[in-house]
């Protein structure tokens, strides 16, 4: 078997844009893999990337997918020490690799890579309230997720939320003091909407400088608060430590930080409870496993980070069913709220959550069955070898 064809697309909709690739053999059978940047700006950055790399993969055979990534980290020069461009579309390829393994062989990615360790997983509801600005509405707004089954909420205390149903995260490292107060009583407000029962995670994207951290940190203190998420900017490693001596609520940290190595010098810090890797754009499906058995040495688990398309989900749903120390898994449940939102797959694992949590796929490769129709008008670059 060999590599024959590899072609990119660039989904637009929804306010997201993930970049999807599909690897072709001349064997007819393909897989999809998916770049982790569809949130804010890096799309097109990417694809220009997977665009260069994909030349390198033509002719080869994809069952080598360790010996692939380690010549597309190796000799792309920038992939060393790089971020999200140069990991998300290696990550992409990787999974896009292990899709056509699974698929060629009639098993799932996780039986390849050692068979499931559980049959599902917990998933929490992210994006929930995002239409308002408020104090009251915003608390009020978890009615959806908890009348939908979820029992482990996330939200953003200091995000500013935008008209259109979006929002948007500090700029400038500092709020006023009106919005530091709002962020205050949206956390105290949410807790006594929801009752001591849900678990509540709080992210703070290393949005705010400590002053107004460890205030708000003391607020959070007595509400039963699962963890804080970036509490400091992912290049500050030093304040993670600086961090943790000040609250016990556990941290969270990952999302922004790529490969082994960049979650090694994470967890030496001794300040991370959980780690939050995107299988998408931390390495790919193989990367992300080590960094989980990296990261229960360090007696951390892995909560992956998850905001993008339904094939990052069902990839992420494969990492979840393969290591040890997978706490629960991010959801974006209403992202197909909106009008102009891609379904890229026509089993969308989002539809299965039932009681706030996720069957493990039993399907061969991802389990991702792609909706060519509604990615066609998305096509980008196509290479026939």
């Amino acid at each position: 078997m060999k590599i024959s064809n590899v072609s990119i697309y660039q989904i637009e909709g929804g306010g997201l844009r993930p970049v999807l690739i599909e690897i072709e053999t001349d064997e007819g059978v393909s897989g999809f893999g998916e770049a982790g940047v569809a949130y804010g700006y890096g799309a097109s950055a990417v694809a220009g990337m997977l665009r260069d790399m994909a030349p390198h993969l033509a002719g080869r055979d994809p069952s080598e997918i360790r010996h692939m990534w380690q010549d597309l980290y190796d000799h792309s020069f920038w992939a060393k020490g790089g971020g999200a461009i140069s990991f998300a579309a290696i990550s992409a390829i990787e999974l896009a690799l292990w899709d056509i393994r699974g698929k060629a062989l009639g098993v799932p990615v996780h039986t390849l890579l050692g068979g499931a360790m559980r049959n599902d997983i917990t998933v929490y509801a992210n994006g929930w309230n995002h239409e308002h600005d408020d104090v009251v509405n915003w608390a009020k707004a978890a009615a959806r997720p908890l009348a939908d089954g979820y029992r482990s909420l996330k939200c953003y205390p200091f995000a500013h939320e935008l008209a259109d149903g979006t929002f948007r995260h500090v700029s400038a490292r500092m709020v006023d003091d009106s919005r530091f107060r709002r962020a205050v009583e949206r956390v105290r407000a949410l807790r006594a909407e929801v009752g001591p029962e849900i678990e509540l995670m709080l992210d703070l994207s290393g949005g705010v400088c400590d002053d107004q951290l460890v205030r708000l940190l003391d607020v959070c203190r007595d509400l039963d608060i699962t963890w804080i998420e970036e509490p400091v900017d992912p290049f500050n490693l030093a304040g993670l430590a600086r961090v943790a001596s000040r609250t016990g609520i556990p941290i969270a940290v990952g999302e922004r930080v790529y490969g082994r190595a960049g979650f090694r010098n994470l967890l030496d810090t001794g300040a991370v409870s959980i780690v939050m890797p995107d299988i998408a754009n931390c390495g790919g499906m193989l990367e992300a496993m080590q960094i989980a058995g990296m990261a229960e040495t360090y007696n951390a688990r892995v909560s992956p980070h998850n905001c993008a398309s339904s094939l990052c989900t069902a990839a992420s749903l494969s990492l979840c069913a393969g290591i040890p120390n997978a706490m629960n898994l991010e959801i974006y449940p209403y992202f197909s709220d909106a009008d102009t939102y891609v379904q890229v797959l026509e089993n969308p694992p989002e539809r299965e959550i039932n009681g706030g949590r996720l069957r493990v796929n039993t399907m061969p490769g991802l389990g991702a069955v792609i909706d060519r129709k509604a990615i066609s008008l998305f096509k980008s670059f196509e290479l026939r070898h």
